[in-house]
């Protein structure tokens, strides 16, 4: 849970829970259904938060696993340019697909 979601689901329960106390002494402005939306709307901030926090544990490894292949990727690439750079003058180089100009 990010700790920005966390504060604010405790800070709104420690208000739900304080209106509910006074509710008879607040003058007027907040009612009962009021409170009953804020309460469920937590709720449903807290279950949201819950899902994101599955699929963030799900998305980890998948990112670190690309990011693996992204670099596998970048230095074949890398290599394979130095390469043909070697080999081809600057004027074929667009033909294998490189753009780069000295």
């Amino acid at each position: 849970m990010s700790k920005t979601v966390e504060i604010q689901i405790e800070k709104s329960r420690n208000l739900v829970e304080g209106l509910r106390k006074h509710l008879k002494g607040i003058g007027g402005g907040v009612t009962n259904e009021e409170i009953n939306a804020m309460e469920e709307a937590v709720g449903e901030l807290e279950a949201a938060n819950a899902e994101v926090d599955r699929l963030r544990e799900e998305l980890a490894p998948k990112v670190k696993r690309m990011n693996a292949v992204m670099a596998s990727v970048k230095e074949a690439y890398a290599e394979k340019k130095k390469t043909l750079k070697g080999y081809y003058p600057q004027e074929r180089w667009a033909d294998f697909g490189v753009p780069d100009k000295r």
